[in-house]
């Protein structure tokens, strides 16, 4: 038998093994394609920008995180290739070891100083920062605090503080945070995890009640800013600067797949600790460096985003443009603060029903469904760039309000 044939035929007999039962139970996905409505794995033609190709079609990009458009600026494609060209498309090892470029010190120099941090380090994507942060810093007899909305890379990081307690409090709750806090009393050091924005329905963290928080029972505050960093704060600083809270917040992470226009991710705080995760990250140690190009890319748009104070405003007029329109129709936003705002529709094959629509119609979306979000709590999730044109913006509200009379979501 040819190799390919044999490469081909050979699964049909392994996953009848035990361990792949669940596999062949799973039949979620499949029946959403039956029906016609299933719209993960969208296969784009085209970058990340205000109107992307799909399947030779021109649709509206309302789903993407490029807040400030800023992965097809031409100086970020330049820095980018120009890395490749000088290093390589690898780095071939991790930072611990052979893997740290004099690029990958520079952005954490100019990261460090654009936070206002003493030290920054940076991973390889956004997720494995928060896996290395919480499998190192907590561990036996440390209590781990987070938000029942958290982003699941938190989570998993937790999981990984071997010996922990995880509390979880109710979302964006300081009050259930302090009885928590009360009732149990620990002996141990404590950490509290937040997101900054929370990427699914825009809402972002009372920062300043936390912090007050943290300063009352000696607890250590580490935000995720993967949506807040670009886009909120004076300088796009984040979630802490927004609150002016830059002072008592211990540890911030951010993402480059966001606001800096490529991929991975980065922590800052105070040298000691910095210099701590560095050496007993797992995920740090144990993954490949960042390559070159998302390096050269990531240091272009830091440089952009210092430099054009005005996209973020931009970002904010259309952000404030669309909540206005959608509002006005009669849509449900829930209670965004961000540049992320959710259509809440409630039923699940809603939610998937109105994405396909709105597919049809011209307007790529993203349909969120439980676990990402609370049963019977189904929502479309749109964000926004400072590219997008008000032209562009004005045809998804049209599109928005017809499929929404269509599915009788708004009259």
């Amino acid at each position: 038998m040819p190799l390919r044939q044999a490469a081909v035929a050979a699964p049909s007999a392994i996953t009848q093994r035990p361990i792949f039962e669940k596999c062949r139970k799973f039949t979620l996905a499949k029946d959403i394609q039956a029906a016609g409505l299933y719209s993960y794995f969208r296969v784009l033609e085209s970058g990340q920008d205000p109107v992307v190709t799909i399947d030779g079609r021109k649709l509206v990009m309302l789903g993407s995180n490029n807040y400030l458009g800023l992965t097809s600026h031409p100086k970020v494609k330049e820095r980018s290739i120009a890395a490749v060209k000088k290093y390589g498309s690898g780095c071939a090892g991790s930072r611990f070891l052979n893997g740290t470029l004099d690029i990958h010190v520079e952005l954490e120099e100019k990261l460090a100083a654009f936070m206002c941090r003493p030290a920054c380090v940076t991973f390889s994507t956004g997720f494995l920062v928060n896996l290395g942060i919480f499998g190192s810093i907590a561990g036996k007899g440390d209590t781990i605090y987070l938000d029942r909305q958290d982003h699941a890379c938190i989570y998993d990081g937790a999981r990984l503080a071997i010996g922990a307690e995880v509390r979880k409090f109710k979302h964006n709750d300081p009050a259930d945070l302090r009885r928590l806090l009360a009732a149990h009393r620990d002996r141990g050091g404590r950490i509290l995890g937040v997101d900054g924005v929370f990427s699914m329905e825009g809402d972002i963290a009372p920062l300043r009640d936390y912090a007050e928080i943290c300063d009352d029972w000696d607890m250590a505050l580490m935000v995720d800013d993967a949506h807040g960093i670009g886009v909120l704060g004076e300088h796009g600083r984040g979630t802490a600067e927004h609150f002016g809270v830059e002072d008592r917040t211990d540890l911030v992470m951010g993402t480059f797949s966001k606001s800096l226009a490529a991929i991975g991710g980065f922590v800052v705080g105070d040298e000691e600790i910095i210099h701590f995760i560095k050496h007993r990250a797992r995920s740090l140690i144990f993954t490949a460096a960042p390559p070159p190009a998302s390096v050269g890319a990531a240091l272009a748009a830091l440089e952009i985003i210092e430099a054009e104070p005005e996209r973020r405003e931009r970002l904010w007029e259309n952000t404030r443009f669309m909540m206005t329109g959608f509002r006005a129709i009669g849509f449900d936003c829930g209670e965004s603060q961000s540049p992320v705002i959710p259509i809440v529709v409630g039923d699940d094959s809603v939610a998937f029903k109105m994405a396909m629509r709105l597919h049809e119609e011209g307007v790529f979306v993203n349909p969120v469904v439980s676990p990402a979000t609370a049963p019977g709590r189904a929502l479309i999730r749109t964000s926004y760039m400072a590219t997008h044109r008000r032209e562009h913006l004005t045809r998804a509200l049209e599109a928005f309000q017809l499929v929404g009379r269509e599915l009788g979501i708004v009259s």
